[in-house]
């Protein structure tokens, strides 16, 4: 819902591509700053405590882009609350990414991990559908940050319920060393590496949602309420895939299907980018969301099932770290193409330097071509000495 808003709010009030690049940008740099303490945090700290505690940030950051946008203050008060929603977000992904893995066995994992994603695609696509709505229902964004705000304090509220706890291991002195031991792991597991890198550089490359208040006003003629369908039809495609591999057994070339998966994606962002017509851009948003999705499961479970616990929290701030960069930098690189050279440029080249990226993955690792079955074994006992993992 927010993400609809801010970006139908700062183009209809300014017009400028490269702002909505700057929202991107804004959500990155704080990210860039603060992954290695979320890391370390999501270690050493309880994690439930964590995560709702961040929660409750976000909330107030929603209640700060409630009175901006209501008393029409400046543009740079919206990017002020947009940093504080990032540094919030970058300790709550590294909490809550490691705490799944407590809640259910490793044979139930990526099972789980399936269904954790289907409900996330689910509230994503009902979320920009509704806020599209509503923008327009309200002639504003204003109530949309509003009712985000209230849904945060629900969401802390039944997180409450929640009775599993996680025990740190004995806290380490906060140290660079202690907290570049995420990096460390990932850059010595060529799989995971692998696995990060392809995402970050596709979706760096491939991200047409940054330029969907442009296509929705300017070459699509649909208004903030087409837009809101159009940010629900990548979800939507998302909850798909969610739901199709819930209920199939996990997959059994999992590394052939992620490279599919990535040349699907660019191929359907192509066929966004060079389409006029409404229900084209929303069948390609769709498969675009599909693809996508099978890339989140494959990355998600290899990053959990292949760390130890007393290293997750850091190694999954790694992982938010390459994922925020695909998202968040890709959404000002798109924005800024778009600024000089056109958005059907931005968003095509895009797609093309996706399916590039897939061919190099699949020449510099020639491992994940070749990766089977997505369950991994326990790990060694070594693996689980919080001491050896360090």
């Amino acid at each position: 819902m927010v993400e609809v808003a801010v970006g139908y709010e700062i183009y209809e009030r300014t017009g400028s591509k490269l702002l909505l690049g700057y929202v991107g940008l804004t959500q990155f740099l704080p990210m860039l700053a603060m992954t290695l303490p979320a890391g370390h945090v999501a270690d050493t700290y309880e994690r439930r405590k964590v995560i709702m505690s961040m929660q409750g940030v976000l909330m107030l950051a929603s209640l700060g882009l409630f009175l901006v946008s209501h008393n029409h203050a400046p543009v740079h008060w919206i990017f002020l609350c947009l940093i504080a929603s990032g540094i919030a977000r970058t300790f709550m992904w590294s909490a809550s990414a490691s705490f799944l893995p407590l809640l259910v066995t490793r044979e139930e994992f990526p099972r789980a991990l399936t269904w954790f994603t289907g409900s996330f695609q689910l509230s994503a696509v009902t979320g920009p559908a509704f806020g599209g709505l509503l923008y327009g229902w309200a002639h504003g964004a204003a109530a949309v940050y509003l009712a985000n705000a209230v849904m945060l304090t629900v969401c802390v509220t039944l997180f409450s319920f929640v009775r599993v706890k996680h025990k740190p291991v004995a806290k380490q002195e906060v140290s660079l060393h202690t907290m570049l031991g995420g990096f460390r792991f990932v850059f010595h597991n060529r799989v995971i590496l692998a696995t990060i890198t392809l995402d970050l550089f596709a979706v760096l490359f491939g991200g047409a949602t940054t330029l969907l208040p442009v296509y929705a006003k300017d070459i699509l003629g649909v208004g903030p309420t087409g837009l809101g369908l159009l940010r629900a039809a990548l979800p939507a495609g998302s909850l798909l895939c969610a739901a199709m591999m819930a209920m199939r057994p996990p997959m059994k070339k999992a590394g052939r299907s992620l490279l599919f998966a990535v040349t699907v994606f660019g191929l359907a962002t192509i066929g966004f980018g060079f389409s006029k017509w409404f229900w084209l851009s929303m069948l390609m948003l769709f498969i675009a969301g599909y693809a996508d999705n099978v890339s989140v499961i494959v990355r998600h479970t290899l990053v959990q099932l292949l760390t130890p616990d007393a290293m997750r929290g850091r190694v999954s701030s790694v992982n938010n770290l390459f994922i925020g960069t695909s998202n968040e930098l890709g959404g000002f690189e798109s924005g800024a193409v778009a600024q000089y050279c056109g958005s059907v440029f931005s968003v095509v080249s895009g797609g093309v330097m996706s399916i590039v990226v897939a061919l190099a993955v699949a020449l510099i690792w020639p491992e994940i071509p070749r990766f089977g079955r997505l369950v991994q074994p326990e790990p060694k006992a070594a693996d689980k000495n919080p001491q050896a993992a360090s």
